[in-house]
Protein backbone atom coordinates (compact mmCIF):
# COMPACT_ATOMS: atom_id res chain seq x y z
CA UNK A 1 0.00 0.00 0.00
CA UNK A 2 1.32 3.55 -0.89
CA UNK A 3 -0.71 6.76 0.28
CA UNK A 4 0.50 9.95 -0.99
CA UNK A 5 0.69 12.94 0.32
CA UNK A 6 -0.03 16.43 -1.08
CA UNK A 7 3.14 18.15 -0.97
CA UNK A 8 3.27 21.94 -2.28
CA UNK A 9 3.50 23.88 1.20
CA UNK A 10 2.84 22.42 5.07
CA UNK A 11 3.35 19.81 7.21
CA UNK A 12 3.36 16.88 4.35
CA UNK A 13 7.34 15.92 5.91
CA UNK A 14 5.63 15.07 9.02
CA UNK A 15 2.67 13.13 7.96
CA UNK A 16 4.99 11.35 5.76
CA UNK A 17 7.20 10.14 9.08
CA UNK A 18 4.41 8.97 10.69
CA UNK A 19 3.35 6.80 8.04
CA UNK A 20 6.29 4.99 7.86
CA UNK A 21 7.04 4.88 11.85
CA UNK A 22 3.81 2.48 11.18
CA UNK A 23 4.73 0.30 8.78
CA UNK A 24 3.31 2.01 5.52
CA UNK A 25 4.70 3.89 2.88
CA UNK A 26 3.97 7.61 1.72
CA UNK A 27 4.65 8.99 -1.70
CA UNK A 28 4.82 12.59 -2.26
CA UNK A 29 2.14 14.05 -4.77
CA UNK A 30 3.07 17.30 -6.61
CA UNK A 31 1.19 15.93 -10.19
CA UNK A 32 -2.05 14.93 -11.57
CA UNK A 33 -0.94 11.76 -12.48
CA UNK A 34 0.87 10.67 -9.38
CA UNK A 35 -2.52 9.62 -8.01
CA UNK A 36 -2.65 7.33 -10.27
CA UNK A 37 -0.34 5.16 -8.14
CA UNK A 38 -1.31 5.25 -4.61
CA UNK A 39 -4.61 4.25 -2.75
CA UNK A 40 -5.29 7.27 -0.74
CA UNK A 41 -4.48 10.91 -0.34
CA UNK A 42 -3.40 13.19 2.67
CA UNK A 43 -3.87 16.65 2.14
CA UNK A 44 -1.69 18.27 4.96
CA UNK A 45 -1.76 21.28 7.42
CA UNK A 46 -0.02 24.74 6.06
CA UNK A 47 -1.05 28.25 5.11
CA UNK A 48 -4.63 27.08 2.69
CA UNK A 49 -4.51 30.14 0.11
CA UNK A 50 -0.97 29.48 -0.58
CA UNK A 51 -1.17 25.44 -0.77
CA UNK A 52 -4.65 26.57 -3.21
CA UNK A 53 -2.46 28.56 -5.68
CA UNK A 54 0.22 26.10 -6.35
CA UNK A 55 -2.27 23.10 -6.44
CA UNK A 56 -4.46 25.42 -9.41
CA UNK A 57 -0.86 26.30 -11.03
CA UNK A 58 -0.15 22.47 -11.30
CA UNK A 59 -3.84 22.18 -12.48
CA UNK A 60 -4.50 19.37 -9.48
CA UNK A 61 -7.76 20.58 -9.04
CA UNK A 62 -9.58 18.74 -11.53
CA UNK A 63 -7.07 15.41 -10.46
CA UNK A 64 -8.38 15.27 -6.82
CA UNK A 65 -11.84 15.77 -7.13
CA UNK A 66 -12.11 12.75 -9.13
CA UNK A 67 -9.85 11.10 -6.75
CA UNK A 68 -12.46 12.08 -3.79
CA UNK A 69 -15.91 11.04 -6.71
CA UNK A 70 -13.89 7.56 -7.27
CA UNK A 71 -14.36 7.16 -3.35
CA UNK A 72 -10.46 6.67 -2.42
CA UNK A 73 -10.08 7.49 0.57
CA UNK A 74 -8.79 11.56 1.66
CA UNK A 75 -7.61 12.64 5.17
CA UNK A 76 -7.71 16.42 5.36
CA UNK A 77 -5.62 18.01 8.45
CA UNK A 78 -6.31 21.81 9.36
CA UNK A 79 -6.07 23.35 5.81
CA UNK A 80 -6.76 20.30 4.35
CA UNK A 81 -9.98 20.17 5.84
CA UNK A 82 -10.92 23.29 4.34
CA UNK A 83 -10.01 21.87 1.21
CA UNK A 84 -12.24 18.77 1.85
CA UNK A 85 -15.36 20.79 2.87
CA UNK A 86 -18.24 22.02 0.55
CA UNK A 87 -18.18 25.61 2.15
CA UNK A 88 -16.27 27.64 4.16
CA UNK A 89 -16.79 31.05 5.53
CA UNK A 90 -14.50 33.32 7.01
CA UNK A 91 -12.07 33.27 3.74
CA UNK A 92 -10.02 36.50 2.58
CA UNK A 93 -11.55 38.38 -0.35
CA UNK A 94 -11.86 36.45 -3.36
CA UNK A 95 -11.78 32.97 -1.24
CA UNK A 96 -9.79 30.27 -2.55
CA UNK A 97 -10.53 27.03 -5.06
CA UNK A 98 -12.23 24.05 -3.19
CA UNK A 99 -12.07 19.98 -3.78
CA UNK A 100 -14.90 19.93 -1.82
CA UNK A 101 -17.10 16.39 -1.43
CA UNK A 102 -17.66 16.96 2.73
CA UNK A 103 -20.95 18.14 3.27
CA UNK A 104 -20.16 20.17 6.02
CA UNK A 105 -19.08 24.40 6.59
CA UNK A 106 -15.71 25.39 7.83
CA UNK A 107 -15.07 28.48 9.31
CA UNK A 108 -11.25 29.28 8.01
CA UNK A 109 -9.48 30.95 11.05
CA UNK A 110 -12.15 29.73 13.67
CA UNK A 111 -9.48 29.95 16.60
CA UNK A 112 -7.74 32.63 15.97
CA UNK A 113 -4.38 34.02 14.15
CA UNK A 114 -0.55 31.94 14.28
CA UNK A 115 0.06 33.65 17.79
CA UNK A 116 -3.58 31.97 19.50
CA UNK A 117 -2.02 28.69 18.34
CA UNK A 118 -3.00 26.03 21.54
CA UNK A 119 -2.77 22.60 22.67
CA UNK A 120 -5.98 20.99 24.12
CA UNK A 121 -7.19 17.37 25.17
CA UNK A 122 -9.93 16.20 22.89
CA UNK A 123 -12.28 13.41 23.46
CA UNK A 124 -11.87 10.74 21.02
CA UNK A 125 -13.96 7.80 22.13
CA UNK A 126 -14.59 6.51 18.65
CA UNK A 127 -10.30 6.58 17.82
CA UNK A 128 -10.04 4.74 21.41
CA UNK A 129 -12.40 2.06 20.78
CA UNK A 130 -11.21 1.46 16.83
CA UNK A 131 -7.25 2.04 17.79
CA UNK A 132 -7.27 1.32 21.69
CA UNK A 133 -5.39 3.58 24.02
CA UNK A 134 -6.84 6.26 26.32
CA UNK A 135 -9.89 7.99 25.45
CA UNK A 136 -7.93 11.48 25.32
CA UNK A 137 -6.03 13.10 22.28
CA UNK A 138 -3.51 16.16 22.58
CA UNK A 139 -4.71 17.94 19.83
CA UNK A 140 -2.27 20.54 17.92
CA UNK A 141 -4.43 23.73 17.12
CA UNK A 142 -2.37 26.10 15.03
CA UNK A 143 -4.72 29.09 13.09
CA UNK A 144 -6.83 26.19 12.95
CA UNK A 145 -10.25 26.04 11.36
CA UNK A 146 -13.59 24.54 12.97
CA UNK A 147 -16.75 22.72 11.48
CA UNK A 148 -19.80 24.76 12.25
CA UNK A 149 -22.15 22.76 10.43
CA UNK A 150 -22.38 19.00 9.29
CA UNK A 151 -24.92 16.92 6.76
CA UNK A 152 -26.66 13.80 7.53
CA UNK A 153 -24.25 11.61 6.35
CA UNK A 154 -21.24 12.95 8.28
CA UNK A 155 -20.09 11.26 11.82
CA UNK A 156 -18.93 13.91 14.36
CA UNK A 157 -15.40 12.01 15.41
CA UNK A 158 -14.63 15.16 18.24
CA UNK A 159 -15.50 18.50 19.76
CA UNK A 160 -14.13 21.26 21.58
CA UNK A 161 -15.50 24.01 24.05
CA UNK A 162 -15.51 27.16 22.11
CA UNK A 163 -12.73 29.78 24.15
CA UNK A 164 -13.77 32.85 25.66
CA UNK A 165 -11.77 34.82 23.10
CA UNK A 166 -13.84 33.38 20.45
CA UNK A 167 -17.11 33.97 21.70
CA UNK A 168 -15.99 37.73 22.50
CA UNK A 169 -14.49 38.55 18.95
CA UNK A 170 -16.03 39.58 15.48
CA UNK A 171 -16.25 36.14 14.84
CA UNK A 172 -19.08 35.10 16.88
CA UNK A 173 -21.08 37.16 14.81
CA UNK A 174 -20.50 34.78 11.60
CA UNK A 175 -20.91 32.03 14.05
CA UNK A 176 -24.76 33.08 14.81
CA UNK A 177 -25.18 33.15 11.28
CA UNK A 178 -24.36 29.67 10.31
CA UNK A 179 -24.91 27.54 13.87
CA UNK A 180 -25.79 29.77 17.43
CA UNK A 181 -24.97 26.28 18.51
CA UNK A 182 -21.30 26.40 17.95
CA UNK A 183 -21.01 29.56 20.35
CA UNK A 184 -20.63 26.66 23.32
CA UNK A 185 -18.88 23.60 21.35
CA UNK A 186 -17.45 23.07 17.93
CA UNK A 187 -16.65 20.17 16.16
CA UNK A 188 -12.84 19.60 14.95
CA UNK A 189 -12.79 15.97 13.46
CA UNK A 190 -15.12 14.53 10.96
CA UNK A 191 -15.68 11.10 8.72
CA UNK A 192 -18.01 10.92 5.51
CA UNK A 193 -17.96 7.94 3.40
CA UNK A 194 -13.70 8.00 2.48
CA UNK A 195 -13.38 11.36 3.78
CA UNK A 196 -11.63 11.99 7.10
CA UNK A 197 -10.87 15.72 8.36
CA UNK A 198 -9.50 16.87 11.69
CA UNK A 199 -9.28 20.63 12.09
CA UNK A 200 -5.79 19.70 14.36
CA UNK A 201 -2.20 18.09 13.76
CA UNK A 202 -2.07 14.27 14.65
CA UNK A 203 1.19 14.38 12.92
CA UNK A 204 2.98 16.26 15.05
CA UNK A 205 2.64 14.34 17.80
CA UNK A 206 3.86 10.98 19.16
CA UNK A 207 0.82 9.73 19.15
CA UNK A 208 -0.07 7.46 15.68
CA UNK A 209 -3.74 6.62 16.56
CA UNK A 210 -5.29 9.38 13.60
CA UNK A 211 -2.67 8.15 11.02
CA UNK A 212 -3.72 4.08 11.86
CA UNK A 213 -7.42 4.16 11.44
CA UNK A 214 -7.02 6.38 8.02
CA UNK A 215 -4.77 3.27 7.11
CA UNK A 216 -7.92 1.21 8.34
CA UNK A 217 -9.92 3.22 6.34
CA UNK A 218 -7.88 2.76 3.11
CA UNK A 219 -7.40 -0.78 3.83
CA UNK A 220 -11.37 -1.31 4.44
CA UNK A 221 -12.33 0.51 0.90
CA UNK A 222 -9.60 -1.86 -0.71
CA UNK A 223 -11.04 -4.91 0.26
CA UNK A 224 -14.56 -3.41 -0.33
CA UNK A 225 -13.45 -2.86 -4.08
CA UNK A 226 -11.79 -6.66 -4.00
CA UNK A 227 -15.53 -8.12 -3.31
CA UNK A 228 -17.11 -5.90 -5.78
CA UNK A 229 -14.20 -7.04 -8.45
CA UNK A 230 -14.97 -10.61 -7.65
CA UNK A 231 -18.71 -10.14 -7.43
CA UNK A 232 -19.37 -8.69 -11.11
CA UNK A 233 -16.28 -11.10 -12.15
CA UNK A 234 -19.02 -14.30 -10.46
CA UNK A 235 -22.24 -12.69 -12.27
CA UNK A 236 -20.25 -12.50 -15.45
CA UNK A 237 -19.39 -16.01 -15.48
CA UNK A 238 -22.64 -17.43 -14.31
CA UNK A 239 -24.34 -15.70 -17.19
CA UNK A 240 -22.19 -17.05 -19.83
CA UNK A 241 -23.14 -20.92 -18.04
CA UNK A 242 -26.53 -19.42 -18.26
CA UNK A 243 -26.31 -18.74 -21.70
CA UNK A 244 -24.30 -20.31 -25.05
CA UNK A 245 -21.13 -19.91 -24.23
CA UNK A 246 -20.57 -21.10 -28.37
CA UNK A 247 -21.63 -17.62 -29.10
CA UNK A 248 -18.33 -16.61 -27.52
CA UNK A 249 -16.26 -18.70 -29.13
CA UNK A 250 -14.69 -17.78 -32.48
CA UNK A 251 -16.17 -19.06 -35.66
CA UNK A 252 -14.51 -21.78 -37.33
CA UNK A 253 -13.41 -20.99 -40.86
CA UNK A 254 -13.60 -23.53 -43.56
CA UNK A 255 -10.48 -22.99 -46.31
CA UNK A 256 -10.39 -24.43 -49.26
CA UNK A 257 -7.44 -27.69 -49.51
CA UNK A 258 -5.56 -26.88 -52.63
CA UNK A 259 -3.72 -30.53 -53.89
CA UNK A 260 -0.39 -30.45 -55.51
Amino acid sequence: MAIGVLAFQGSFNEHIAVLRRIGVKGVEIRKPEQLQNVAALIIPGGESTTMAKLAEFHNMFPALREFVKMGKPVWGTCAGLIFLANKVVGQKAGGQELVGGLDCTVHRNFFGSQIQSFEAEISVPHIADKEGGPPGFRGVFIRAPAILEVGPEVDVLAEVPVPDKVKNSDIAKEIQEVNPECLNKVAVAVKQGNLLGTAFHPELTADSRWHMYFVKMVNDQSEEAKIETETETETSSNIIKSGDSSALQDPKIELPIYLP
